[in-house]
Protein backbone atom coordinates (compact mmCIF):
# COMPACT_ATOMS: atom_id res chain seq x y z
CA UNK A 1 0.00 0.00 0.00
CA UNK A 2 1.38 3.64 -1.06
CA UNK A 3 2.16 5.56 1.86
CA UNK A 4 2.20 9.58 1.12
CA UNK A 5 2.67 12.69 3.26
CA UNK A 6 -0.56 14.29 1.92
CA UNK A 7 -3.45 13.37 -0.38
CA UNK A 8 -5.70 16.04 -1.32
CA UNK A 9 -8.98 15.28 -2.37
CA UNK A 10 -10.09 17.59 -5.01
CA UNK A 11 -8.89 19.41 -7.62
CA UNK A 12 -11.04 22.67 -7.62
CA UNK A 13 -9.57 25.63 -6.63
CA UNK A 14 -8.92 24.97 -3.05
CA UNK A 15 -7.36 22.08 -3.89
CA UNK A 16 -5.25 23.69 -6.31
CA UNK A 17 -3.97 26.13 -3.50
CA UNK A 18 -3.72 23.41 -1.20
CA UNK A 19 -1.22 21.30 -3.72
CA UNK A 20 0.66 24.74 -4.31
CA UNK A 21 1.54 24.72 -0.79
CA UNK A 22 2.11 21.11 0.24
CA UNK A 23 4.47 20.96 -3.20
CA UNK A 24 6.77 23.32 -1.79
CA UNK A 25 7.58 20.85 1.51
CA UNK A 26 7.13 17.51 0.09
CA UNK A 27 7.32 15.97 -3.73
CA UNK A 28 5.61 12.96 -1.49
CA UNK A 29 1.75 13.85 -2.20
CA UNK A 30 -1.35 12.38 -4.41
CA UNK A 31 -4.42 14.73 -5.83
CA UNK A 32 -7.39 12.79 -6.19
CA UNK A 33 -10.43 13.83 -8.48
CA UNK A 34 -12.56 12.06 -11.00
CA UNK A 35 -14.86 14.93 -11.87
CA UNK A 36 -14.40 17.65 -14.82
CA UNK A 37 -10.82 19.69 -13.97
CA UNK A 38 -10.82 23.80 -14.45
CA UNK A 39 -12.94 24.62 -10.93
CA UNK A 40 -16.70 25.49 -10.56
CA UNK A 41 -15.62 28.93 -11.36
CA UNK A 42 -13.95 29.04 -14.32
CA UNK A 43 -16.40 25.99 -15.45
CA UNK A 44 -19.82 26.67 -14.68
CA UNK A 45 -19.74 29.74 -12.02
CA UNK A 46 -17.88 33.27 -11.87
CA UNK A 47 -16.67 33.62 -15.01
CA UNK A 48 -18.53 32.35 -17.58
CA UNK A 49 -21.89 33.95 -15.77
CA UNK A 50 -19.97 37.59 -16.03
CA UNK A 51 -19.00 37.06 -19.36
CA UNK A 52 -23.00 36.97 -20.26
CA UNK A 53 -23.73 39.43 -17.97
CA UNK A 54 -21.23 41.90 -19.82
CA UNK A 55 -22.90 41.20 -23.18
CA UNK A 56 -26.66 41.53 -21.56
CA UNK A 57 -25.13 44.73 -19.58
CA UNK A 58 -23.78 46.02 -22.99
CA UNK A 59 -26.76 45.51 -25.02
CA UNK A 60 -29.48 47.16 -22.17
CA UNK A 61 -27.19 50.55 -22.40
CA UNK A 62 -29.17 50.86 -26.07
CA UNK A 63 -31.85 52.34 -23.99
CA UNK A 64 -29.91 55.20 -22.74
CA UNK A 65 -28.20 55.90 -26.11
CA UNK A 66 -30.98 58.33 -27.24
CA UNK A 67 -30.72 60.94 -24.44
CA UNK A 68 -26.89 61.12 -25.13
CA UNK A 69 -27.64 61.64 -28.93
CA UNK A 70 -26.55 58.92 -30.35
CA UNK A 71 -28.58 56.76 -32.37
CA UNK A 72 -28.82 53.52 -34.35
CA UNK A 73 -30.51 50.21 -33.74
CA UNK A 74 -28.97 47.29 -32.11
CA UNK A 75 -30.20 43.82 -32.54
CA UNK A 76 -29.26 40.83 -30.58
CA UNK A 77 -28.16 37.16 -31.76
CA UNK A 78 -28.50 35.22 -28.57
CA UNK A 79 -27.34 32.32 -29.98
CA UNK A 80 -24.31 33.89 -30.81
CA UNK A 81 -23.78 35.50 -27.24
CA UNK A 82 -23.65 32.13 -25.92
CA UNK A 83 -21.13 30.94 -28.10
CA UNK A 84 -19.12 33.80 -27.15
CA UNK A 85 -19.95 32.72 -23.62
CA UNK A 86 -18.75 29.32 -23.70
CA UNK A 87 -15.78 30.51 -25.89
CA UNK A 88 -14.64 32.38 -23.12
CA UNK A 89 -15.31 30.19 -20.46
CA UNK A 90 -13.27 27.43 -22.63
CA UNK A 91 -10.80 30.29 -22.31
CA UNK A 92 -10.60 30.69 -18.66
CA UNK A 93 -10.58 26.65 -18.28
CA UNK A 94 -7.62 26.05 -20.11
CA UNK A 95 -5.73 28.74 -18.23
CA UNK A 96 -6.96 26.94 -14.91
CA UNK A 97 -5.42 23.61 -16.58
CA UNK A 98 -2.07 25.28 -17.61
CA UNK A 99 -0.04 23.79 -15.05
CA UNK A 100 -1.69 20.32 -14.74
CA UNK A 101 1.50 18.94 -17.34
CA UNK A 102 4.02 20.04 -14.15
CA UNK A 103 2.33 17.87 -11.69
CA UNK A 104 -0.26 15.71 -13.70
CA UNK A 105 1.75 12.63 -12.11
CA UNK A 106 0.40 13.45 -8.88
CA UNK A 107 -3.43 13.14 -10.33
CA UNK A 108 -5.49 10.10 -10.18
CA UNK A 109 -8.74 9.99 -11.98
CA UNK A 110 -10.60 8.10 -9.24
CA UNK A 111 -12.64 8.70 -6.66
CA UNK A 112 -11.84 8.48 -3.07
CA UNK A 113 -13.72 7.12 0.39
CA UNK A 114 -12.53 6.86 3.61
CA UNK A 115 -12.17 3.22 4.96
CA UNK A 116 -10.02 5.14 9.04
CA UNK A 117 -8.58 8.24 9.56
CA UNK A 118 -5.37 7.61 7.32
CA UNK A 119 -6.59 5.50 4.99
CA UNK A 120 -8.57 6.18 1.70
CA UNK A 121 -10.06 3.33 -0.93
CA UNK A 122 -9.36 5.17 -4.80
CA UNK A 123 -11.68 3.69 -6.73
CA UNK A 124 -13.34 4.32 -10.86
CA UNK A 125 -15.63 1.68 -11.07
CA UNK A 126 -13.83 -0.86 -12.42
CA UNK A 127 -10.78 -1.31 -10.13
CA UNK A 128 -9.55 -0.03 -6.86
CA UNK A 129 -6.71 0.68 -4.90
CA UNK A 130 -5.48 1.56 -1.46
CA UNK A 131 -3.21 4.00 -0.11
CA UNK A 132 -2.03 5.77 3.65
CA UNK A 133 -1.66 9.78 3.95
CA UNK A 134 -0.68 11.21 7.33
CA UNK A 135 -2.56 14.43 6.11
CA UNK A 136 -5.58 14.81 4.12
CA UNK A 137 -7.18 18.17 3.06
CA UNK A 138 -10.81 17.46 1.98
CA UNK A 139 -11.97 19.84 -1.11
CA UNK A 140 -14.23 17.90 -2.91
CA UNK A 141 -16.55 21.20 -3.47
CA UNK A 142 -20.12 21.36 -4.03
CA UNK A 143 -23.41 20.84 -6.60
CA UNK A 144 -26.44 22.48 -7.40
CA UNK A 145 -29.36 21.31 -4.95
CA UNK A 146 -32.26 20.67 -7.14
CA UNK A 147 -35.65 19.79 -4.94
CA UNK A 148 -36.63 16.12 -5.11
CA UNK A 149 -40.12 16.40 -6.13
CA UNK A 150 -39.54 19.06 -9.35
CA UNK A 151 -37.76 16.12 -11.01
CA UNK A 152 -40.69 14.80 -12.51
CA UNK A 153 -40.03 18.00 -14.50
CA UNK A 154 -36.92 17.36 -15.38
CA UNK A 155 -37.30 17.97 -19.03
CA UNK A 156 -38.22 21.46 -18.54
CA UNK A 157 -35.85 22.47 -15.32
CA UNK A 158 -31.92 23.20 -15.41
CA UNK A 159 -29.02 23.62 -13.30
CA UNK A 160 -26.47 26.44 -12.94
CA UNK A 161 -23.80 23.60 -14.07
CA UNK A 162 -26.42 23.30 -17.27
CA UNK A 163 -27.14 26.60 -18.36
CA UNK A 164 -23.96 27.58 -20.17
CA UNK A 165 -24.14 24.77 -22.54
CA UNK A 166 -27.47 26.11 -23.85
CA UNK A 167 -27.55 26.63 -27.76
CA UNK A 168 -30.54 28.87 -27.44
CA UNK A 169 -31.88 30.80 -25.04
CA UNK A 170 -35.65 29.95 -23.96
CA UNK A 171 -38.27 32.78 -24.41
CA UNK A 172 -39.38 32.42 -21.41
CA UNK A 173 -37.96 31.34 -18.47
CA UNK A 174 -38.49 31.26 -14.36
CA UNK A 175 -35.37 31.90 -12.33
CA UNK A 176 -35.92 30.09 -8.86
CA UNK A 177 -33.61 31.56 -6.15
CA UNK A 178 -32.53 35.35 -6.01
CA UNK A 179 -28.80 34.59 -4.43
CA UNK A 180 -26.33 35.44 -6.29
CA UNK A 181 -26.09 33.73 -9.27
CA UNK A 182 -29.63 33.90 -9.44
CA UNK A 183 -30.22 37.14 -9.52
CA UNK A 184 -27.04 37.55 -11.88
CA UNK A 185 -28.75 35.01 -14.78
CA UNK A 186 -32.20 36.42 -14.28
CA UNK A 187 -31.36 40.31 -14.67
CA UNK A 188 -28.87 39.47 -17.35
CA UNK A 189 -31.49 36.80 -19.46
CA UNK A 190 -34.49 39.74 -18.81
CA UNK A 191 -31.70 41.97 -20.45
CA UNK A 192 -31.23 40.30 -23.42
CA UNK A 193 -34.39 39.63 -24.05
CA UNK A 194 -36.03 36.85 -22.40
CA UNK A 195 -39.40 37.43 -20.43
CA UNK A 196 -38.06 36.15 -16.92
CA UNK A 197 -39.96 35.59 -13.86
CA UNK A 198 -37.77 35.82 -10.76
CA UNK A 199 -38.37 34.42 -7.51
CA UNK A 200 -36.85 33.57 -3.92
CA UNK A 201 -37.81 32.64 -0.46
CA UNK A 202 -36.99 36.59 1.40
CA UNK A 203 -35.78 39.34 1.04
CA UNK A 204 -32.29 38.66 1.03
CA UNK A 205 -31.13 39.85 -2.32
CA UNK A 206 -27.71 39.05 -3.29
CA UNK A 207 -26.69 38.35 0.92
CA UNK A 208 -28.31 41.82 1.60
CA UNK A 209 -29.76 41.75 4.75
CA UNK A 210 -30.53 45.83 6.21
CA UNK A 211 -34.78 46.19 5.60
CA UNK A 212 -34.18 49.57 4.00
CA UNK A 213 -31.68 48.52 1.50
CA UNK A 214 -33.81 45.24 0.83
CA UNK A 215 -36.67 47.03 -0.04
CA UNK A 216 -34.75 49.94 -2.14
CA UNK A 217 -33.03 47.18 -4.53
CA UNK A 218 -36.21 45.70 -4.90
CA UNK A 219 -38.15 47.95 -5.82
CA UNK A 220 -35.77 49.03 -8.52
CA UNK A 221 -35.25 45.67 -9.75
CA UNK A 222 -38.34 44.95 -9.95
CA UNK A 223 -38.89 47.95 -12.54
CA UNK A 224 -36.65 45.72 -14.97
CA UNK A 225 -38.71 42.50 -14.05
CA UNK A 226 -41.25 40.77 -12.12
CA UNK A 227 -39.71 39.72 -8.50
CA UNK A 228 -41.35 37.44 -6.16
CA UNK A 229 -39.72 37.06 -2.75
CA UNK A 230 -42.29 34.08 -1.43
CA UNK A 231 -40.91 31.40 -3.04
CA UNK A 232 -42.19 29.94 -6.44
CA UNK A 233 -43.36 25.90 -7.06
CA UNK A 234 -43.40 23.76 -9.98
CA UNK A 235 -46.83 22.38 -10.41
CA UNK A 236 -47.79 21.00 -13.62
CA UNK A 237 -47.48 20.97 -17.50
CA UNK A 238 -49.84 23.15 -19.68
CA UNK A 239 -49.67 23.42 -23.31
CA UNK A 240 -46.05 21.73 -23.83
CA UNK A 241 -44.51 24.55 -21.11
CA UNK A 242 -43.79 24.39 -17.20
CA UNK A 243 -46.42 25.67 -14.89
CA UNK A 244 -45.07 27.40 -11.84
CA UNK A 245 -47.10 29.12 -8.98
CA UNK A 246 -46.04 32.10 -7.06
CA UNK A 247 -48.56 34.16 -4.58
CA UNK A 248 -51.57 32.16 -5.64
CA UNK A 249 -50.61 33.45 -9.41
CA UNK A 250 -49.73 30.72 -12.23
CA UNK A 251 -46.89 31.45 -14.69
CA UNK A 252 -46.25 29.33 -17.93
CA UNK A 253 -42.53 29.09 -18.84
CA UNK A 254 -40.39 27.22 -21.40
CA UNK A 255 -37.61 26.44 -19.01
CA UNK A 256 -36.85 26.71 -15.02
CA UNK A 257 -33.39 28.07 -13.73
CA UNK A 258 -33.14 26.01 -10.66
CA UNK A 259 -30.72 28.49 -8.73
CA UNK A 260 -31.23 27.63 -5.12
CA UNK A 261 -28.50 26.99 -3.93
CA UNK A 262 -25.53 23.81 -3.66
CA UNK A 263 -25.07 21.13 -1.61
CA UNK A 264 -21.33 20.25 -0.24
CA UNK A 265 -20.10 17.18 -1.86
CA UNK A 266 -19.31 15.76 1.65
CA UNK A 267 -22.17 12.76 1.59
CA UNK A 268 -20.07 9.90 -0.22
CA UNK A 269 -16.48 10.10 1.09
CA UNK A 270 -16.77 7.74 3.73
CA UNK A 271 -16.96 10.14 6.71
CA UNK A 272 -19.40 7.76 8.57
CA UNK A 273 -16.36 5.28 8.70
CA UNK A 274 -14.22 7.45 11.33
CA UNK A 275 -14.50 7.67 15.07
CA UNK A 276 -15.58 11.40 14.62
CA UNK A 277 -18.99 12.93 15.68
CA UNK A 278 -21.40 14.68 12.37
CA UNK A 279 -24.36 16.94 12.29
CA UNK A 280 -26.46 16.02 9.48
CA UNK A 281 -23.51 15.11 7.40
CA UNK A 282 -21.18 17.77 8.58
CA UNK A 283 -17.77 17.11 10.92
CA UNK A 284 -17.43 20.09 13.48
CA UNK A 285 -13.92 21.80 12.12
CA UNK A 286 -11.90 24.30 13.49
CA UNK A 287 -13.04 28.01 11.30
CA UNK A 288 -8.74 28.65 11.87
CA UNK A 289 -7.33 25.90 10.66
CA UNK A 290 -9.73 24.17 8.80
CA UNK A 291 -8.73 20.93 10.51
CA UNK A 292 -11.54 18.20 12.00
CA UNK A 293 -11.63 18.68 15.85
CA UNK A 294 -12.10 15.05 16.11
CA UNK A 295 -9.25 14.18 13.83
CA UNK A 296 -6.67 16.95 13.18
CA UNK A 297 -5.33 15.41 10.79
CA UNK A 298 -7.81 15.74 8.09
CA UNK A 299 -8.72 19.26 6.69
CA UNK A 300 -12.27 20.40 5.06
CA UNK A 301 -11.95 23.43 2.82
CA UNK A 302 -13.62 25.23 0.38
CA UNK A 303 -16.99 25.04 -0.66
CA UNK A 304 -17.87 21.35 1.33
CA UNK A 305 -17.46 23.04 3.93
CA UNK A 306 -20.28 25.74 3.34
CA UNK A 307 -18.93 28.48 5.05
CA UNK A 308 -18.04 30.65 2.50
CA UNK A 309 -18.41 29.59 -0.83
CA UNK A 310 -16.49 31.57 -3.02
CA UNK A 311 -13.51 31.45 -4.96
CA UNK A 312 -11.05 33.81 -2.87
CA UNK A 313 -12.05 32.17 0.33
CA UNK A 314 -11.80 28.99 -1.14
CA UNK A 315 -8.57 30.12 -1.83
CA UNK A 316 -7.22 31.05 1.22
CA UNK A 317 -8.30 28.32 3.01
CA UNK A 318 -6.95 25.67 0.58
CA UNK A 319 -3.76 27.78 1.09
CA UNK A 320 -4.30 27.41 5.36
CA UNK A 321 -4.77 23.57 4.65
CA UNK A 322 -1.89 22.89 2.38
CA UNK A 323 0.36 25.03 4.32
CA UNK A 324 -0.44 23.44 7.91
CA UNK A 325 -0.32 19.85 6.33
CA UNK A 326 3.29 20.24 5.01
CA UNK A 327 4.92 22.71 7.59
CA UNK A 328 3.05 22.32 10.55
CA UNK A 329 0.54 24.14 13.00
CA UNK A 330 0.28 28.07 12.01
CA UNK A 331 -1.62 31.01 12.08
CA UNK A 332 -3.03 33.03 9.87
CA UNK A 333 -5.68 36.01 9.95
CA UNK A 334 -8.69 36.12 7.76
CA UNK A 335 -9.59 38.37 5.61
CA UNK A 336 -12.57 40.45 6.10
CA UNK A 337 -15.94 38.97 4.46
CA UNK A 338 -16.60 40.34 0.55
CA UNK A 339 -19.22 39.19 -1.31
CA UNK A 340 -20.35 40.71 -4.41
CA UNK A 341 -23.75 40.24 -6.69
CA UNK A 342 -23.00 41.39 -10.30
CA UNK A 343 -26.32 42.81 -10.64
CA UNK A 344 -26.68 46.69 -12.31
CA UNK A 345 -26.34 48.32 -10.07
CA UNK A 346 -23.27 46.18 -7.77
CA UNK A 347 -25.03 44.63 -4.72
CA UNK A 348 -21.95 43.97 -1.74
CA UNK A 349 -21.79 42.94 1.79
CA UNK A 350 -18.46 43.77 3.02
CA UNK A 351 -17.26 42.77 7.18
CA UNK A 352 -20.51 42.48 9.19
CA UNK A 353 -23.85 42.57 7.58
CA UNK A 354 -26.67 44.29 9.56
CA UNK A 355 -28.52 41.25 10.32
CA UNK A 356 -25.09 40.11 12.47
CA UNK A 357 -24.75 43.31 14.15
CA UNK A 358 -28.14 42.91 15.07
CA UNK A 359 -28.20 39.65 16.57
CA UNK A 360 -24.86 39.72 17.85
CA UNK A 361 -26.51 42.99 20.11
CA UNK A 362 -23.19 44.91 18.52
CA UNK A 363 -23.48 49.04 19.24
CA UNK A 364 -23.30 50.84 15.84
CA UNK A 365 -24.27 53.77 13.97
CA UNK A 366 -24.71 53.74 10.13
CA UNK A 367 -23.36 55.95 8.19
CA UNK A 368 -25.71 56.22 4.84
CA UNK A 369 -25.46 57.66 1.53
CA UNK A 370 -28.19 57.51 -1.47
CA UNK A 371 -26.92 57.63 -5.45
CA UNK A 372 -29.69 59.18 -6.75
CA UNK A 373 -29.09 62.99 -7.48
CA UNK A 374 -24.37 62.06 -6.70
CA UNK A 375 -23.04 63.69 -9.55
CA UNK A 376 -20.97 60.77 -10.97
CA UNK A 377 -23.87 58.35 -10.92
CA UNK A 378 -25.84 61.15 -12.87
CA UNK A 379 -23.16 61.93 -15.99
CA UNK A 380 -23.03 57.66 -16.35
CA UNK A 381 -26.94 57.71 -16.30
CA UNK A 382 -26.85 55.22 -13.24
CA UNK A 383 -28.30 56.98 -10.55
CA UNK A 384 -29.68 54.58 -8.66
CA UNK A 385 -28.39 53.03 -5.25
CA UNK A 386 -27.81 53.19 -1.89
CA UNK A 387 -24.84 52.11 0.48
CA UNK A 388 -24.88 52.36 4.31
CA UNK A 389 -21.58 51.96 6.51
CA UNK A 390 -21.81 50.01 10.05
CA UNK A 391 -19.07 51.46 12.46
CA UNK A 392 -18.71 51.38 16.47
CA UNK A 393 -19.76 54.49 17.79
CA UNK A 394 -17.09 55.01 20.20
CA UNK A 395 -13.62 53.94 18.31
CA UNK A 396 -14.95 54.79 15.08
CA UNK A 397 -13.66 51.27 13.91
CA UNK A 398 -15.80 50.16 10.87
CA UNK A 399 -17.79 46.90 11.13
CA UNK A 400 -18.91 46.45 7.92
CA UNK A 401 -20.83 47.21 4.68
CA UNK A 402 -23.97 46.61 2.67
CA UNK A 403 -25.15 48.74 -0.87
CA UNK A 404 -26.69 48.08 -3.83
CA UNK A 405 -24.44 51.05 -5.70
CA UNK A 406 -23.35 51.66 -9.57
CA UNK A 407 -19.51 50.47 -9.47
CA UNK A 408 -20.41 48.64 -6.33
CA UNK A 409 -17.72 46.30 -6.72
CA UNK A 410 -14.84 48.78 -6.83
CA UNK A 411 -16.61 50.56 -3.60
CA UNK A 412 -16.80 46.93 -1.86
CA UNK A 413 -13.11 46.69 -2.55
CA UNK A 414 -12.37 50.20 -0.98
CA UNK A 415 -14.24 49.31 2.45
CA UNK A 416 -12.63 45.86 3.01
CA UNK A 417 -9.40 47.10 1.96
CA UNK A 418 -9.46 49.73 4.84
CA UNK A 419 -11.29 47.41 7.30
CA UNK A 420 -8.39 45.08 6.41
CA UNK A 421 -5.82 47.70 7.46
CA UNK A 422 -8.29 48.55 10.50
CA UNK A 423 -8.64 51.98 9.72
CA UNK A 424 -11.69 54.06 11.39
CA UNK A 425 -14.13 56.48 9.92
CA UNK A 426 -12.08 59.40 10.69
CA UNK A 427 -9.21 57.74 9.14
CA UNK A 428 -10.88 56.72 5.96
CA UNK A 429 -11.66 60.36 5.58
CA UNK A 430 -8.00 61.46 5.32
CA UNK A 431 -7.71 59.32 2.44
CA UNK A 432 -8.02 61.54 -0.78
CA UNK A 433 -11.00 61.67 -2.82
CA UNK A 434 -11.44 63.07 -6.55
CA UNK A 435 -14.32 64.79 -8.10
CA UNK A 436 -16.46 63.59 -9.82
CA UNK A 437 -16.89 59.91 -8.80
CA UNK A 438 -18.65 57.40 -7.64
CA UNK A 439 -16.42 56.96 -4.69
CA UNK A 440 -17.62 60.40 -3.27
CA UNK A 441 -20.95 58.36 -2.11
CA UNK A 442 -18.62 56.23 0.17
CA UNK A 443 -16.94 59.56 1.08
CA UNK A 444 -20.73 61.06 1.96
CA UNK A 445 -21.25 58.00 4.07
CA UNK A 446 -18.10 58.37 5.73
CA UNK A 447 -19.01 61.51 6.71
CA UNK A 448 -22.70 60.78 7.80
CA UNK A 449 -21.07 58.21 9.96
CA UNK A 450 -18.63 60.90 11.45
CA UNK A 451 -21.25 63.11 12.82
CA UNK A 452 -23.02 59.92 14.96
CA UNK A 453 -19.65 59.19 16.64
CA UNK A 454 -19.39 60.30 20.03
CA UNK A 455 -15.93 61.54 19.81
CA UNK A 456 -15.39 62.63 15.78
CA UNK A 457 -11.93 64.23 15.07
CA UNK A 458 -12.14 67.55 14.01
CA UNK A 459 -10.37 67.41 10.61
CA UNK A 460 -10.18 65.20 7.68
CA UNK A 461 -6.88 66.84 6.70
CA UNK A 462 -4.30 65.58 8.55
CA UNK A 463 -2.68 68.62 11.01
CA UNK A 464 0.72 69.84 10.28
CA UNK A 465 3.62 68.05 12.78
CA UNK A 466 6.75 69.84 14.43
CA UNK A 467 8.35 66.87 13.29
CA UNK A 468 9.80 66.85 9.94
CA UNK A 469 8.98 64.48 6.97
CA UNK A 470 11.36 62.31 6.26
Amino acid sequence: MKKYDVAIIGAGTAGLTARKEVAKVTDNYIVIDDGPLGTTCARVGCMPSKVLIQAANDFHRRHSLETEGIYGELKIDRAKTMEHVRSLRDRFVRGVKSSLPQWENKLVRKRASFIDQNTLELSNGSESEKIKADKIIIATGSRPIIPAPWMEYQDYIMSTDQFFELDELPESIAVIGLGVIGLELGQALNRLGVNVLAAGLGKELGGLTDPEIQDYTINKLSEEMPIYTNGAQLTGIKDGKLEVSVDDKKFYVEKALVAVGRRPNIDKIGLENLNIQLNKGMPDFSRNTFQLKDAQNIFLVGDVNAERPLLHDAADEGFIAGHIAANGNNCFQKRPNLGITFADPNIATIGKRYKDLVEEKEDFITGFVSFEGQGRSIVKLKEKGMLKIYANPKSGEILGSELFAPDGEHLAHLIAWGMAMKLTVDEMLTMPFYHPVIEEGLRTALRDAKSKLDHPKAFELFQCSDTPIR
